[in-house]
């Protein structure tokens, strides 16, 4: 098969027909073998019913319903597993992305051998509200993950090599940062393609003010998860490692120091009344409780298996 489609969605019961419809006349325009993939995140306005029509009348499209509302990493995540395309696509449901860019994408990732490219909206039609913070957040994720050739990570339209999906996992609220996963697991060859941003024509946004809290929230993690996820000890333990001896270092001085003072017979403060004291008793048992840390996170990282297991309630 040539390309897997996956669509994640959440009450967009009016935009299917003519997304998959779209979507459909492009691949059969261009000759593709091809598969839709609808991942239907716990809808309530029937989006899974007209989902069922579809099919009904389109083999090619398919559909994952969860029992309730996960997010949509949770739905990229399930989307990615059941896919059987060389080449996997994956855009939103609302019909600001175009299956018109579908031919190039896949061109770039067949034949220019990227791993994976991402769309970048370069003229959007959203609010200040929405675009100023998006653009502090991808130079940020810029920053700290090294990937200098992208202006916009969260990108809903983007493609993938199959063997990309297949070896990274998405949880949590890490759809905005998938590259950045990517990266991690040894994909680095990725590229970006400016695309067109179509006016919403239904519906509303679902996201709020919370997905910017939640984005740098999330830049956090997937940093940490991707530096130190498989080697905790090495962050947590480095940190405790020279907190530990900060403290030591701080209460051998005081002794000695205090020891000197005996000897030449001259008046010395009580190593208890010094302030020093205290920030030498705080960093010993900061950095003893932080290598403590470090050593369960090690337990916890060999043992996490149950992560993205979530209530699938029907496929087709």
């Amino acid at each position: 098969m040539d390309i897997s489609v996956v669509v994640p969605l959440y009450d967009e019961i009016e935009s299917l027909p003519e997304l998959t419809s779209w979507i459909s006349r492009v691949m059969d325009e261009n000759r593709f073998t091809y598969e839709v993939i609808l991942v239907d995140d716990g809808s309530k306005d029937g989006s899974w019913e007209m989902i069922r029509k579809l099919n009904a009348g389109n083999p090619f499209i398919k559909g994952i319903k969860f029992r309730r509302n996960y997010g949509k990493s949770a739905a990229l995540n399930t989307g990615f597993e059941a896919t059987k395309g060389n080449v996997v696509i994956t855009m939103d449901a609302d019909l600001q992305d175009s299956p018109d860019e579908i031919p190039e994408l896949y061109r770039r990732i067949t034949e220019e051998k990227y791993d994976l490219v991402s769309g970048w909206k370069a003229k959007r039609h959203d609010p200040l509200s929405k675009t100023i913070p998006t653009k502090l957040f991808n130079a940020a994720t810029r920053r700290m993950s090294g990937i200098d050739n992208l202006h916009d990570f969260n990108c809903g339209l983007k493609a993938y090599r199959s063997a990309v999906v297949k070896n990274i996992e998405v949880y949590g609220e890490m759809h905005r940062y998938i590259p950045v996963i990517a990266k991690w697991a040894g994909f680095t060859k990725i590229g970006e393609q400016v695309v067109e941003h179509r006016p919403r024509k239904y519906g509303k946004t679902k996201f709020g003010l919370n997905r910017f809290i939640n984005g740098l929230l999330d830049l956090m993690s997937i940093f940490f998860v991707g530096k130190f996820g498989k080697r905790p000890m090495h962050f947590f333990g480095a940190l405790g490692t020279i907190s530990f001896l900060a403290g030591t270092i701080i209460t051998i001085w005081m002794i000695v120091d205090k020891l000197r003072a005996i000897a030449k017979g001259v008046h010395y403060r009580d190593v208890t009344t010094q302030p020093l004291f205290y920030i030498a008793l705080v960093a010993v048992i900061l950095g003893s409780q932080l290598f403590l840390t470090g050593f369960v996170a090690e337990l916890v990282a060999r043992s996490a298996h149950e992560r993205n297991k979530y209530q699938v309630e029907e496929v087709i």
